[in-house]
């Protein structure tokens, strides 16, 4: 089972972290108006590397499931903080670049923003496209033939 976990893992982190950055990117919208707010996003690539290198990480260290499915590490001592799974967290964000000064200190550029979620999105629909290719495959592969 170890192997088919792996199988769906890319895809799932990918997903996973790719719906943290839409997140990102609505809040920079939603905040356009919004005096001294700043853009923020991540490093795509940087992110999901960390997120699959901590999926690896949980499970080499005998992760614990808990109740309601979702994996944490084990702790073996009171002051350990717990692992999650991987996903984007504050130190990951980054200042988005500025590009055009404002008067109210807002680094939004409604442009850049609508552009990066759209295209944000577009990957998102690949990356389940691919999903369910790969669940198309698995279940040929496993249904008997006629």
């Amino acid at each position: 089972m170890d192997k088919l976990d792996a199988l769906f893992d890319f895809n799932a982190t990918a997903l996973r972290v790719r719906a943290q950055r839409q997140e990102i990117l609505a809040a920079n919208i939603a905040n356009a108006d919004t005096p001294n707010y700043k853009a923020r996003d991540i490093d795509f690539a940087a992110s999901l590397k960390k997120a699959l290198e901590a999926n690896v990480a949980s499970a080499a260290n005998n992760a614990a499931v808990s109740s309601n499915g979702n994996m944490s590490l084990a702790t073996t001592h009171g002051k350990h903080i717990p692992g999650g799974t991987g996903g984007v967290n504050e130190a990951d964000l980054l200042y988005r670049p500025l590009i055009q000064g404002s008067v109210d200190g807002n680094s939004v550029d409604g442009e850049v923003e609508r552009t990066a979620f759209v295209d944000n999105a577009i990957h998102y629909e690949a990356n389940i496209t691919m999903l369910n290719a790969q669940i198309k495959d698995m279940t040929a592969a496993l249904s008997p033939t006629s």
